[in-house]
């Protein structure tokens, strides 16, 4: 493990205030990682992200009756278009 301390861990995404992004993110994560508040004018956030999971596919998983997202799949999904549709 890099013990310096200048954030920069391979393959560690950190949000703004500089906390690590889990590998397993809750919706509450996810709208910060994918900033939805500085890019949405929606009051409801976690309705942006409902919207992309029904309109963009964007990858989830449950785990018992908790949905989540992994970091690597969203940032894949991010990189080969946000789940455009044709």
């Amino acid at each position: 493990m890099n013990t310096n301390n200048n954030n920069s861990y391979l393959g560690c995404s950190y949000f703004v205030d500089g906390s690590v992004v889990p590998d397993l993110m809750t919706i509450d994560e996810l709208v910060l990682f994918l900033r939805i508040p500085e890019t949405s004018t929606s009051k409801d956030y976690h309705n942006v992200i409902k919207n992309l999971i029904r309109l963009r596919d964007l990858p989830k998983i449950y785990i018992g009756n908790k949905m989540l997202f992994p970091r690597q799949k969203i940032t894949d999904w991010i990189m080969n278009g946000a789940g455009q549709k044709n």
